[in-house]
């Protein structure tokens, strides 16, 4: 309750008067009381409880943890509680900063109905495009030095920018071309009798003169993921695989008696709540794997089960925690020649520079990269390894929204095998062509797009409703 300011420190207040001796109150107390209760009921003070349950279950904190203390949470719950606190209250003017960060697919959907509910003013910032898109009535680009307002979600700016931006530079166009034909004129007759066109035409090149178009700030990286030799056409199967965690009243239960087989080009998206297994189950498949694992990977043990990689198969990795699989104190191509020596600098530095790298960027130390820079240095690796199997666990945290437009791109237009865990909704419907969706310890296999999958668990959702 603590978001709602007036709620909170009425409630406070109340129990202070409460905490007072009876013989002690005075009819000031008395009429303080009424005055309280007044402001606890027009705050919803009386259905607080159920609100804030409301709230923090649609974000993905269970009740077994609302009574918790923050210190005792893990730092993505932390995150979730603190937007449930901002959106308690109903508060006339919301600012949100990257709100679906640490939120699964299930809690951005929630976050998404509640915000296009929502009354107030929302001003948010995302890299989520479909989120953008959902709840955004207008959207402010900043860019080229300036800060423009357009109407609709951040496909619609973007359609409105270029074509905008494609009018200014065809003017600007038209307008060289005629000043270049002024000139020429001035320069054929500045020495003879027409002078006095000569200046008119002087005062027309003045007029036309543009200035340089500022250049655009929003930098836009290029990825392609290719292949260097296809796998066979089942590059992995998964039979009866079980995992489980040991817990304090016995062991929980992860993954049970799992089985599966992957097809060679399949783009199969890993979904459902956090902490539901996802990363369980990807560190499960590649312990005997080809490719740049980590030695604590291919160390994580299972229950039972089998896991076998087909012919040919070579995996590219990225791990959730990517951090981690880069060492500290070497700079970016030094560990890049390191992970293939055969590269030459002229290889190695343009792959550096269509992940923004350039010049003396190349130079920059491991231990000085932001997120978003060792995740791009994480994709240089992968495509010089030119894996014909990607497993990619949230490579778009970190990402701002055209590195994550770019990664969306590379992976429709991958040719091999794709096994991806990631909470962006664009990314999972235009790439997925098989999705895993994980829930209590099951894993459903289902074979289509994610809008398909969409449909189908809609259905099965009415079905059982008219059932019950």
């Amino acid at each position: 309750t603590i978001g709602n300011t007036a709620l909170w420190n009425a409630l406070h207040e109340r129990e202070a008067l409460y905490a007072k001796d009876p013989s002690t109150l005075t009819d000031h107390d008395g009429m303080r009381f009424g005055e309280l209760e007044g402001i606890i009921g027009d705050e919803g003070g009386y259905t607080a409880e159920t609100d804030a349950a409301i709230l923090l279950e649609g974000l993905d904190i269970p009740e077994s943890l609302h009574e918790r203390k923050m210190g005792e949470l893990q730092g993505g719950q932390k995150v979730r509680i603190l937007l449930a606190q901002a959106l308690f209250g109903n508060p006339d003017v919301l600012l949100l900063d990257e709100p679906t960060n640490n939120l699964d697919l299930d809690s951005v959907h929630w976050l998404q109905d509640y915000l296009c509910a929502y009354s107030g003013c929302l001003i948010v910032i995302s890299h989520d495009r479909h989120f953008l898109n959902e709840i955004c009535t207008h959207t402010a680009d900043i860019d080229y030095q300036t800060v423009l307002t357009y109407t609709g979600g951040y496909d619609d700016m973007v359609l409105a920018k270029t074509q905008i931006r494609s009018r200014i530079e065809s003017g600007n166009v038209q307008r060289e071309k005629k000043i270049a034909q002024l000139n020429e004129f001035i320069a054929r007759f500045a020495a003879g009798t027409r002078s006095s066109q000569v200046t008119s035409r002087k005062k027309e090149v003045e007029r036309l003169q543009t200035s340089e178009l500022a250049k655009s700030n929003i930098q836009r990286p290029y990825i392609r993921f290719e292949v260097a030799r296809p796998s066979g056409k089942h590059p992995l199967e998964v039979d009866l695989l079980t995992k489980s965690y040991a817990a304090v009243d016995g062991h929980a239960l992860v993954i049970r008696d799992f089985s599966a087989t992957v097809n060679r080009g399949e783009r199969i998206a890993l979904i459902g709540r956090n902490g539901a297994g996802k990363t369980t189950l990807l560190k499960s498949l590649i312990r005997n794997a080809s490719g740049f694992i980590d030695a604590s990977d291919r160390a994580f043990p299972i229950d039972s089960g089998t896991v076998t990689w087909g012919h040919e198969v070579a995996v590219g990795y990225f791990s959730q925690d990517h951090r981690d699989s880069i060492p500290l104190g070497v700079s970016i191509i030094e560990w890049l020649r390191d992970c293939d020596p055969t590269a030459s600098q002229q290889e190695l530095r343009g792959l550096l520079g269509q992940m923004l790298f350039s010049g003396d960027d190349a130079l920059k130390r491991t231990d000085a990269l932001s997120g978003g820079e060792a995740a791009r240095i994480i994709f240089c690796r992968l495509m010089l390894q030119k894996p014909n199997i990607l497993i990619l666990d949230e490579p778009t945290n970190h990402l701002d929204l055209e590195s994550i437009n770019a990664l969306n791109i590379a992976l429709q237009r991958y040719s091999g095998t794709l096994l991806l865990v990631t909470h962006d909704y664009d990314v999972i419907d235009e790439v997925a062509t098989r999705i895993w969706h994980f829930e209590n310890g099951q894993i459903e296999d289902f074979k289509g797009s994610y809008a398909q999958y969409l449909s189908q668990s809609e259905q099965s959702g009415e079905a059982r409703s008219m059932i019950a």
